[in-house]
C-alpha cells in the first residue's frame, strides 16, 4: 500500500492530521520496529477524534468509510474544482487524479477492524456500524448528510480504482465540491487567513409558493434569476417597499429554488462592504452562480459605506465577474437618506444637483427594482387563511379572521410578517 505522501492533488485535507495518523497506523502496526504502546495510544486518540467528527457532522455507518468520503467531497483542488457542476474534464489532470484515487481506494477498502482486533478494542463494531445521537450533525443539515452517505455507498460498491474515481467525479458534477458545493448560503467572517466565507448550515426552507400574493413581484424576480443561472445577461436587483412584506423571504426562496442549478447565496452586512473585493476574488473563478445578498440596505447621511458598494457594482477598474450578482432589500427606494435641504437653493453645498445625484447613483446601479407594498385588508386575510391551512390550524374562518384583525391592530399593522406572527401565536396556544 502506497503512503499518503505519494498523493499529488489530494493533499492538505481539512482533517489531514487524523487521516495521516490512521494511514501511519495502517502502514506500521505490523512492523516489529514500531512501539506497540505508542501505536495503541495513537489509535485510541484517532478513534476519539473520529467519533467526535461523526457527532458534529452526522456521519453514520462505517465511520472509516464515512470519514474518507467526507474528505473527498470537501477537498478543493485542480481536479475537483474543474469537475464541479461540469463532470469529467479533458487533460492530464485526469491521470493525476486517477493516481490519487488508486491510493485513496486502497485505504478505503482497508478493514479497520484489523486494527481494532490488534489493539483489543472491544467496541469496534460500534465504530464500523455507528448510529448517531438524535438530532446530531449541527455542521451539516440532513440533506448534506444524506448525499455524503449515498456517495459512501457508491464507493463501497466500486470494484476498482476507476469506478471509485467515476463515483467521486459524478458527485462533483451533481453537487459540486467543498463548502460552496454542499451548502446553499454563507456569511462573511474574518479568520486567521483574513476574509473567509462561512457556511450557514440552517437556512429557512421556504419556497416562493409559500409567499401568498405578490405574483408580479415574484415573477420579475424569477425571470431575472432564471436568466442569471442560465448564463444569460441579468441585472442586480433591489427589492424595496414596506416592512414585513416578504422581500427577504423571496430571496431565501430563490436560494432554495435554484440551489440544484448551482446558485449560492452570500449574506454580507453594511460594515463588511470593504471586504467585497476579497469575497469576489474567492468566488469569481468557481463554476457556481453567486448572489451577494444585502438585507435591509439603507444609509444615513453620515455613512459612506455605500461608496464601496458603488465601486463594486459598477465603476471600478475590474469588471464584476459574470457569476456574481447583487440582490438587496430595503424599506427605502433610494437607499440613502435625503433631506429637503438637499433640494434647497440656498445651502452650504454650492453644487446642490451634484449632491442629489451622488445620493441617487447607488439606486441607479440596480437594473431591476421590485416593489413590495403592504397588503390590503382582504389580502391580509387571504394570507392568514393560507397560513392557517398550511399549518393545519382547525378554527372557524370567521373567528380566525376576527382574531387576526384584532392581532394586527396591536402588532404592527397589515403585513405578511404580522400574519405569520399571528399564526405562531395560535400554534403556541395549541
Amino acid at each position: 500500500m502506497k503512503s499518503v505522501k505519494n498523493l499529488i492533488l489530494y493533499r492538505d485535507f481539512e482533517n489531514g492530521k487524523l487521516f495521516s495518523d490512521f494511514a501511519w497506523l495502517i502502514g506500521h502496526y505490523k512492523s516489529a520496529e514500531s512501539d506497540r504502546e505508542e501505536m495503541e495510544t495513537l489509535f485510541y486518540t484517532c478513534l476519539h477524534r473520529l467519533t467526535e467528527l461523526a457527532e458534529s457532522h452526522g456521519l453514520c455507518g462505517n465511520l472509516w468509510h464515512g470519514f474518507l468520503t467526507f474528505l473527498l467531497v470537501n477537498h478543493e483542488n485542480a481536479y475537483s474544482s474543474a469537475c464541479e457542476l461540469r463532470g469529467a474534464v479533458e487533460g492530464s489532470v485526469n491521470r493525476i487524479a486517477q493516481h490519487d484515487f488508486t491510493i485513496l481506494r486502497e485505504y478505503f477498502v482497508f478493514d479497520l477492524s484489523e486494527l481494532g482486533a490488534y489493539f483489543g478494542v472491544d467496541c469496534m463494531d460500534a465504530v464500523l456500524d455507528y448510529q448517531g445521537t438524535s438530532g446530531n450533525g449541527a455542521a451539516f443539515n440532513r440533506r448534506i448528510r444524506e448525499r455524503i452517505r449515498v456517495l459512501c455507498e457508491h464507493l463501497e460498491q466500486a470494484e476498482d480504482a476507476e469506478a471509485f474515481g467515476v463515483a467521486v467525479t459524478g458527485f462533483y458534477r451533481e453537487f459540486g465540491v467543498g463548502k460552496l458545493g454542499l451548502h446553499k448560503a454563507f456569511r462573511v467572517a474574518h479568520g486567521e487567513k483574513g476574509v473567509c466565507i462561512v457556511p450557514i448550515s440552517n437556512i429557512a426552507h421556504v419556497r416562493l409558493d409559500d409567499l401568498v400574493g405578490y405574483e408580479l413581484a415574484k415573477q420579475k424576480l424569477v425571470e431575472n434569476t432564471e436568466a442569471f443561472v442560465s448564463g444569460r445577461e441579468a441585472n442586480n436587483c433591489l427589492l424595496y417597499g414596506d416592512a414585513g412584506t416578504g422581500k427577504s423571504t423571496s430571496i431565501k426562496a430563490i436560494a432554495n429554488e435554484y440551489y440544484d442549478r448551482g446558485l449560492r447565496l452570500i449574506e454580507i452586512y453594511k460594515h463588511q462592504f470593504c471586504d467585497l473585493n476579497d469575497v469576489i476574488a474567492q468566488i469569481k473563478n468557481r463554476n457556481y452562480k453567486f448572489i451577494i445578498y444585502m438585507d435591509d440596505l439603507s444609509f444615513e447621511e453620515f455613512e459612506i459605506e455605500y461608496k464601496y458598494l458603488k465601486a463594486v457594482i459598477e465603476g471600478g477598474l475590474e469588471k464584476k465577474p459574470d457569476n456574481v450578482l447583487i440582490y438587496a432589500t430595503s424599506n427605502r427606494r433610494h437607499l440613502i437618506r435625503e433631506n429637503f435641504s438637499d433640494k434647497e437653493e440656498v445651502r452650504q453645498d454650492m453644487h446642490t444637483s451634484d449632491t442629489v445625484q451622488e445620493k441617487l447613483s447607488l439606486y441607479a446601479r440596480f437594473g431591476v427594482t421590485i416593489y413590495y407594498g403592504a397588503p390590503s385588508k382582504k389580502e391580509f386575510q387571504d394570507i392568514v387563511k393560507a397560513l392557517a391551512q398550511k399549518y393545519h390550524i382547525q378554527m372557524d374562518t370567521d373567528a380566525l379572521l376576527l382574531e387576526a384583525n384584532r392581532w394586527e391592530l396591536s402588532h404592527g399593522g397589515l403585513s405578511g410578517r404580522t400574519a405569520q406572527q399571528f399564526i405562531n401565536y395560535l400554534l403556541g396556544r395549541q
